[in-house]
């Protein structure tokens, strides 16, 4: 055993969050380092999906609904908001993330029309969906989109005018980069603009302070760091003092006043249940309330210490060995989020190549690999073996089967 590696196995043995790791499904003989993209399966969660099928649909019936499906986007949104500093109220669980910010990038441009502003701008390198909504809203309305340069994580200093919000992503999905929440929402407000956050990649793995910040809305999906399973409904901020000027598209009965009142005229939910549309997800949302479980039970600046000592160790490793690969996920703790992604021109025949070892990452356009490191369940001596793993294929060549260049649907 190497002096490294049984340096890691000592940082387990000390780590005061290795318990947790017994609380998810974690298939033996993997390293899974992708819950950037795909969180793992809380232990718990079977159960909780079987007593919500067979104990409440199949007991209860259409009861349930008033047994704490109806009260649950609510509910949840509150457990989420602890994690990513925000009051009870201003966070509700509901649909996807596209469709989230659907409703926030309209609600933003209506407000911002009242002062005769009617651009909404967006990082040019988020994900792509966050890109098809601004653009696909502000055709459909009337308004225009702009795409923004962030250099060195600032806003550039020739914004327009015309600016009614920015779609901004906290965590870059590609390189990792964290921005300044705080400092970036404090130059648009200066300039009348609101901040619009996407948190996919931050909730549940680094911190975030929405309330302490002043961002007025924020979306994100709860299957990555959050661990709530595919398909599960994503989450919507608003900040109190926004919330009566919010106009949701579109207006759906559950966020009514009085939904059940069945009225034909639409009134507006006084509350945050006015971010709802439809019916609410039950069964989905079971998977988000069995991964809080284990949230309510961690130190949060805890969980954040960890992942930046793991992709330390993982980066670290790589250096020592002096592996061809060109890391592009900025090397401060501040600028960087849970994540370490790293650029090789055969990036994607490398993944595939690791993933047959065991190791689990995944692979971007055009040439980036990517490593999730989710504090909750991955442990020192994964990162070290991952690193490890990563460092023998580039040195072996073994990526260069062909079998490792024929592209999966999904990548």
């Amino acid at each position: 055993m190497s002096v490294a590696r049984d340096e890691a196995l000592r940082a387990d043995a000390a780590d005061p969050l290795r318990a947790l790791r017994h609380r998810f499904v974690l298939p033996p003989g993997r390293i899974y380092l992708l819950g950037n993209s795909l969180g793992a399966l809380p232990v718990a969660a079977p159960a909780a999906f079987d007593r919500v099928v067979r104990e409440e649909w199949g007991a209860q019936l259409i009861d349930g609904w008033n047994a704490g499906w109806y009260d649950a986007p609510v509910v949840l949104g509150d457990r989420v908001a602890r994690l990513i500093g925000a009051s009870p109220g201003e966070v509700v669980v509901a649909d996807t993330t596209s469709s989230n910010l659907m409703k926030v990038v309209h609600a933003a441009l209506t407000i911002g029309r009242r002062t005769g502003r009617g651009v909404v701008g967006y990082d040019a390198g988020m994900f792509p969906t966050d890109i098809y909504v601004a653009e696909s809203v502000a055709a459909a309305t009337g308004a225009s989109a702009v795409a923004l340069t962030f250099t060195d994580g600032a806003l550039p200093a020739d914004l327009s005018p015309q600016l009614a919000a920015v779609v901004i992503s906290h965590v870059d999905y590609r390189t990792g980069r964290l921005l300044d929440m705080g400092a970036i929402t404090t130059q648009l407000h200066a300039r009348g603009i609101l901040a619009i956050w996407d948190l996919s990649h931050s909730a549940g793995a680094v911190p975030v302070a929405l309330d302490a910040s002043d961002v007025d809305y924020a979306v994100g999906c709860t299957y990555k760091y959050l661990n709530a399973g595919p398909g599960a409904p994503a989450f919507v901020f608003v900040r109190e003092r926004l919330l009566a000027d919010t106009v949701v598209l579109p207006a759906g009965w559950f966020a009514h006043r009085e939904p059940f009142a069945m009225a034909a005229e639409f009134v507006a939910a006084d509350d945050i249940r006015r971010m709802l549309v439809g019916t609410p997800p039950v069964i989905a949302s079971t998977g988000l309330a069995a991964s809080l479980d284990i949230f309510d039970d961690v130190d949060l600046r805890e969980l954040r210490a960890k992942s930046l000592a793991l992709s330390d160790l993982f980066v670290e490793t790589l250096a020592v060995a002096r592996a061809p690969v060109q890391i592009v996920t900025p090397p401060p703790a501040a600028h960087r989020g849970a994540q370490i992604s790293l650029r090789h021109a055969s990036a994607y025949p490398v993944v595939r190549n690791l993933a047959a070892r065991g190791v689990i990452g995944d692979f971007r356009e055009p040439d980036i690999m990517r490593f999730g490191f989710a504090a909750l369940y991955t442990r020192y001596v994964d990162a070290y073996d991952a690193a490890t793993a990563l460092v023998d294929v580039l040195a072996s060549e073994s990526f260069r089967d062909p079998a490792y260049a024929e592209r999966t649907r999904v990548t």
